[in-house]
């Protein structure tokens, strides 16, 4: 799931969060939810994710709802579902409110593109 992360935070994916909703539904284990500023972002964010865990980790989803409109996309890898949408959507739908009850568990921290090639301070 961190590869998933990742992928979806070098395609500047928005308010990225991560539910553990193990232990309080038997859908899934855990929820990845973000949003992009439109719908070619939320595809480019859906392609960057599906790409690099079927390169790196050899893990394709089960299934895609949504890559058509772009609107919300969402993968199921089965053990986590990712949800991408275009922010009026995710404002509508406020998953993270619905699974208000469930923990969020830390993420790695964005790459910072100002420091992309500099040399790193001693």
């Amino acid at each position: 799931m961190i590869e998933c992360i990742e992928a979806a935070q070098d395609k500047k994916a928005e308010d990225l969060v991560v539910l553990d909703l193990r232990g309080l539904s038997d859908i899934t284990d855990f929820f990845v939810i973000c949003h992009g500023s439109s719908e070619r972002q939320v595809l480019a964010i859906t392609d960057a994710i599906e790409e690099r865990l079927g390169r790196n980790s050899a893990i394709h989803p089960n299934h895609v709802e949504g890559r058509k409109v772009g609107e919300w996309v969402l993968m199921d890898y089965i053990d986590f579902v990712v949800h991408i949408f275009v922010e009026k959507r995710r404002a509508f739908y406020r998953l993270e409110r619905l699974w208000g009850d469930a923990p969020r568990p830390e993420l790695p921290p964005s790459p910072d593109p100002s420091s992309a090639g500099a040399p790193s301070p001693v």
